[in-house]
């Protein structure tokens, strides 16, 4: 469980409410009681830390996700409806989800045009919507004729608000070879022959054994990436890429 203070007060420690007295407090927020409110809210907040544990993996401060997250919450409070043969978590997990959804895709490293951001904020809510009624995701088409948005601008939008990914993402790791995005992405731009003019980086691709040259040569002259390599060479990619860290390396502490 997570640990987050809010205003000096460790939520871990915060007791849960059971359904009866959930149902108590929802009727009595019906009628325009700010306390049974606050209360709901407070008694609400560990199902907010549950939801997080979706998002762990962010770089966003985890306080600011949990703020949001309430934000989320008081949202679902204020438009839960008890005729609804649902638990009030139930209800309330989606709505927390696309609160930080909404926030994370705002604050994104990319921008993303206001028509794209619209289109899958309103592709978004109606399959959320359709998931509580239905159980199932909708189809593509069902999407489309709801919004009333072509299906290919759908994808777009939808592609256009997913987070960006670093190019040194490990992509794989035994436990000593890490293989990352970029080992995998081939350079179009054939920088090998411009870095063998300077006389220094000549001289230090010299000292690196035959199959390290062969290996630095293909991928910096030939764009090839580690896969392709390590079938020629007959070894593992992480070999390769262990390889290529290594002669690297021989070189910058040559020319240093």
């Amino acid at each position: 469980m997570y640990k987050v203070e809010i205003t000096g007060v460790d939520t871990s420690k915060l007791k849960a409410l059971s359904s009866s007295e959930q149902k108590i407090l929802l009727e009595k927020i019906k009628a325009g009681d700010m306390k049974a409110r606050e209360k709901m809210i407070n008694g609400n907040l560990k199902l907010v830390l549950a939801v997080l544990k979706k998002f762990n993996n962010k770089k966003e401060p985890l306080d600011d996700l949990f703020q949001v997250g309430c934000i989320g919450l008081m949202k679902a409070i204020d438009n839960f409806d008890l005729i609804h043969n649902v638990k009030f978590s139930t209800y309330a997990c989606p709505m927390i989800i696309g609160e930080i959804r909404r926030y994370l895709r705002d604050t994104g490293a990319i921008r993303v045009s206001r028509n794209y951001k619209d289109i899958a904020y309103k592709a978004l809510a109606y399959k959320e919507k359709y998931m509580m009624d239905n159980h199932k995701e909708p189809t593509l088409n069902e999407i489309s004729n709801e919004i009333g948005v072509d299906g290919v601008d759908i994808v777009m939008a939808l592609e256009a608000i997913q987070d960006t990914i670093s190019m040194s993402t490990p992509i794989y790791d035994n436990g000593g070879d890490v293989i990352e995005l970029e080992d995998q992405i081939c350079d179009s731009n054939n920088p090998f022959e411009s870095f063998l003019k300077n006389n220094m980086i000549k001289e230090a691709f010299s000292i690196l054994s035959q199959r390290e040259k062969t290996i630095i040569y293909d991928r910096y002259y030939l764009d090839k990436t580690q896969m392709e390599i390590a079938e020629e060479l007959n070894i593992s990619q992480a070999q390769v890429s262990r390889l290529e860290k290594n002669a690297l390396k021989e070189m910058y502490d040559f020319m240093k």
